[in-house]
């Protein structure tokens, strides 16, 4: 994909309650709604990292091949540079947890 075009990120329409709910949400955190649902996205991606560091593990271990690699192929995938094909390992995103 072109990594342009991915700069950014565009989601459907939240629903009426979910749309409110941003709203308030931002207010209170005095954050503009874009700022929230930043901030919101973040928070539960970072919940979920051992989730994914874990399926991105099996997929390797069922491949024969490291974390790493697995890391490298679906960024690739998504047009994304990364130094980990090269063995440069710059935060350990995989192994280290």
């Amino acid at each position: 994909m072109n990594q342009r075009r991915e700069e950014r990120l565009q989601i459907p329409a939240l629903g009426e309650f979910y749309d409110d709910l941003l709203d308030i949400d931002a207010e209170l955190s005095s954050r503009t709604r874009v700022q929230q649902a930043q901030s919101l996205l973040s928070e539960k991606l970072n919940e979920r990292v051992p989730d994914i560091k874990q399926r991105v593990k099996y997929l390797a271990d069922k491949r024969g091949v490291t974390s790493d690699q697995i890391w490298s192929e679906i960024l690739a995938k998504r047009g994304k540079e990364t130094a980990f094909s090269e063995g440069a390992i710059v935060d350990k995103p995989l192994d280290g947890a």
